[in-house]
């Protein structure tokens, strides 16, 4: 799918690659709370702690993911992107640990052969 968005210095239109797929990441560098309603300062320190985004752009050869799909990764295993003031996330497929949609079908196992 073509992202959209031009890029501001050229104009020219942005197409993804391959098994690329371009995400916003979610904010959340606040405070959270935990399952029991304590709530957690943003200063806290956690574990390893994956990340969930929303993808905007999928490249032509992505078979799992479709635009506005939460996606699953790790913050640490990424290439950051600013398009038009905002910032984005960009990975490979390969890469996203698991697919938040309404259409995931329990069947599909998502290995590449």
């Amino acid at each position: 799918m073509l992202v959209t968005a031009f890029d501001t210095e050229t104009g020219l239109p942005i197409r993804l690659l391959h098994d690329r797929v371009l995400v916003r990441v979610d904010t959340g560098d606040g405070e959270r709370r935990s399952a029991a309603g304590i709530v957690i300062p943003a200063t806290a320190s956690v574990g390893h702690r994956l990340a969930w985004a929303t993808a905007v752009a999928v490249g032509p050869l992505v078979r799992m993911v479709q635009t506005d799909d939460r996606v699953l990764f790790d913050p640490d295993d990424r290439s950051e992107v600013e398009l038009h003031g905002r910032e984005y996330v960009l990975l490979r497929e390969r890469d996203i640990h698991a697919v938040a949609a309404q259409r995931v079908d329990d069947n599909a196992t998502g290995l590449y052969l």
